[in-house]
C-alpha cells in the first residue's frame, strides 16, 4: 500500500506544474472572451465551465493502438467477406463501424446498451464461451486477452485467465475461419492490474491449433508496420501486436 501511495504521489508531482500552467492559460482565455464578447451572445458562466486543457498542441495526437488496429482488422474482414462477424470485447467503435458493412454480434463481460442496425450486443465470459466447437467463421478479440484474469473489469482474478481465453477462442473458431487478435507486445511483463505485455513470439504459442497468417504492429513511436516478422517487435516497450490467425482444416494439418 505504501508503494502504491508513493507511486501516485510521484505522478501527481510530475504532472502538477503542467496542470497549473494550463489552468492559468484557461483563466486568460476566459478574460479575453469576456472582453471580446460585446454582444453578450453565449455569455461565460462559471457553473457551465467544462475545462479542456490538453488540446492546444500544434500537432493533433491520437492513440495509435486504437486507431491502427481496428483499421487493420476491418480491412482483413472485408477482404474475407464473411456473412457475419463475431467480436469479443474489442473497442466498441470497431463493432459499431463494421456493422455498417456486415452484421456483427458483439459480446462483452459487462452489459453494453448499444443498439444499431445489423449489430447485436450481449454478455459473454471469454473463459467459458457458450458457442459450440468449430462454429465461428469470422472472429475478433482485440486488446482484450491481456486483461483477462486481472480483476480490472470485475472478473475473477486468475493468473491463467488469458490462457483459458485463448483456448476458448481456438475451440469455437471454425475450420478455415479467421481470428483477429490484438495484444500489447514487447518486453514481456505484467503491469498489474492494467494488462500483460507479451513477447511477440509467445502469442502464437497460446494458439497451437491455429496458423499465423501474418503479424503487424504499432511500434513505440506510433508507426504502423504491416506484415512484419515477430522478432522485429521483441525490443519494443509497449507496442500493439496484431495477429491474423486462421484455423486450418484437419486435412491440411495432416
Amino acid at each position: 500500500m505504501v508503494k502504491t501511495i508513493f507511486f501516485l504521489f510521484k505522478r501527481f508531482c510530475r504532472d502538477f506544474p503542467q496542470t497549473v500552467n494550463r489552468i492559468l492559460w484557461f483563466q486568460t482565455c476566459v478574460k479575453i472572451y469576456k472582453k471580446r464578447n460585446l454582444s453578450s451572445r453565449f455569455p461565460i458562466t462559471p457553473k457551465n465551465f467544462n475545462l479542456q486543457l490538453n488540446d492546444r498542441d500544434k500537432i493533433q495526437t491520437f492513440d495509435a493502438h486504437y486507431i491502427y488496429h481496428p483499421a487493420w482488422a476491418i480491412r482483413i474482414i472485408l477482404a474475407e467477406k464473411p456473412e457475419k462477424h463475431i467480436d469479443i470485447s474489442s473497442t466498441l467503435w470497431f463493432s459499431a463501424a463494421l456493422s455498417a458493412m456486415i452484421p456483427v454480434d458483439f459480446f462483452d463481460y459487462r452489459q453494453v446498451n448499444l443498439h444499431l442496425t445489423k449489430l447485436t450486443s450481449n454478455q459473454a465470459d471469454l473463459t467459458a464461451l457458450f458457442f459450440p466447437d468449430n462454429t465461428i467463421k469470422s472472429l475478433s478479440c482485440m486488446h482484450v486477452l491481456e486483461h483477462v484474469g486481472l480483476g480490472r473489469y470485475g472478473e475473477t482474478i486468475d493468473p491463467d485467465g488469458d490462457r483459458k481465453a485463448a483456448r476458448e477462442l481456438s475451440r469455437v473458431l471454425a475450420p478455415g475461419g479467421i481470428l483477429l487478435l490484438v495484444v500489447p507486445v514487447g518486453k514481456e511483463r505484467l503491469c498489474f492490474n492494467a494488462h500483460r505485455i507479451y513477447s511477440p513470439k509467445s502469442v502464437p504459442a497460446l494458439f497451437p491449433d491455429l496458423h499465423l497468417n501474418s503479424f503487424s504492429y504499432v511500434d513505440d513511436n506510433a508507426k504502423f508496420h504491416e506484415e512484419e516478422a515477430l522478432q522485429n517487435a521483441e525490443q519494443e516497450n509497449y507496442a500493439c501486436g496484431c495477429f491474423f490467425f486462421r484455423k486450418l482444416h484437419k486435412e491440411v494439418l495432416k
